[in-house]
Formats: C-alpha cells, structure tokens, sequence
C-alpha cells in the first residue's frame, strides 16, 4: 500500500481563496484608504467628509463589478466570464467595504453637529446591501425560491445603483450647479450609466452572427 503524500504547501492559500479572501482584501483597501485620509487630514468634519468621499468611490467599484459584470460578461463574452464568476464574490466584498464607510458616516455625525439628517436613502441602500448579503446563503437562497430571488437582488441592486446616482449627480448638481459640476465624478457617473446600459442589454437574447457562404 502507497504512503499517502502530504499536501504541497501551497494547499493552505488556495483553500482561502474565494468569498473570504475577496472579503478580507476589499476590506483592507477601505480601511487603509480611510486611515490614510484622516491620518493626512484629520479626524475632523474635513477630514472625515474627505475619507467618506474616497471610500464611497471604492465601495462603488467593488460594487459596479457585482452590478455590471454578468451583464458585460454576457454582452462581450466569453472574454469577461470571470466577472460573471466572481459575482458573489464582489457583492460580498462590497458589503464588507461598505462596514468602513458605515463607520466614516456614524463618526462624522458624532463631529458635525449640522450632518446629523436622517439620511434615509443612504439607509434604505444598506439595509438592500444586508438583504443581499444575507440571501447569498446557498440555504436561503433556495428557501427564497429562484423567481423571487432574482425580484429581489434586482430591485436591491437597482436602488444600490440609485443611492451612488443620487450621491455622483444629484447631490453635486444641488451644491455646484451644472457649470461648477465637479469633473471627478464623471468617470463613476460613465460607470454607473455604462453599467445600467449594459444591464438592460443583457436582457435581451443575443441574435447568432449568420455566417459567410
């Protein structure tokens, strides 16, 4: 009888790979971004608005990959499969980002006494983040039933989508104006509108390319 050979060292990590190691590593860019910006400008209301602004846009494209990559999968497949693959993965990780700037919020409305609205949209889109994350359970999912999963992870994702339009368009058009429209926005708000484009393509069947007598 063979003596069993002892797994390659290597095992340990490719065993971590996955939702876990997706998770973890969204999470550290947040954090690092977030440490990084206050240690720079402070744990103040400048500082902290600062640091809401850059993890928002980090948690945005953690987010536009779970949002957009099937459908630019399916679109222009088979070259962007991966991101039809790793779907699961980057809501996940797009949850978990979304704990640090969660925590940004609650202390700039512990520092600034004038921040502290109710916010309601911004609420409403983390409870959809939670729901989401909580219907990522293969069990659940299946008690949930396919027909209404797919209801619910579109209308979530839908109002995710909304709230992040609300924040790259609405909310700076209200505070510059069209002619002061802050530049920085427009790649996420290409994103954000690329991303609904390609959505809604998807959902129609791809017609086979006749072929060439």
């Amino acid at each position: 009888m063979r003596a069993r050979l002892p797994e390659p060292r290597g095992f340990a990590i490719r065993r971590m790979t996955g939702v876990p190691a997706w998770a973890a590593a969204s999470f550290v860019v947040a954090l690092a971004l977030a440490v990084t910006v206050l240690a720079i400008f402070g744990d103040g209301e400048t500082g902290t608005a600062m640091a809401l602004r850059v993890t928002a846009r980090w948690c945005f494209v953690v987010f536009w990959l779970a949002y957009a990559g099937g459908a630019l999968a399916k679109v222009c497949a088979p070259r962007f499969a991966v991101l039809a693959h790793h779907s699961r993965e980057f809501g996940l990780a797009f949850a978990v980002a979304l704990a640090v700037h969660i925590g940004l919020v609650l202390w700039l409305l512990d520092v600034a006494a004038d921040q502290r609205t109710l916010m309601l949209f911004f609420w409403a889109g983390v409870a959809c983040t939670l729901l989401l994350a909580l219907f990522s359970l293969p069990r659940l999912r299946e008690w949930l039933g396919p027909r209404l999963w797919r209801i619910l992870s579109e209308a979530a994702m839908q109002y995710i989508a909304l709230v992040f339009a609300i924040d790259f368009i609405v909310d700076p058009l209200q505070a510059s104006g069209v002619d002061r429209y802050p530049l920085s926005y427009l790649p996420f708000v290409i994103m954000l509108i690329g991303g609904a484009v390609l959505r809604i393509t998807a959902r129609f069947p791809r017609q086979p390319v006749a072929s060439k007598a």
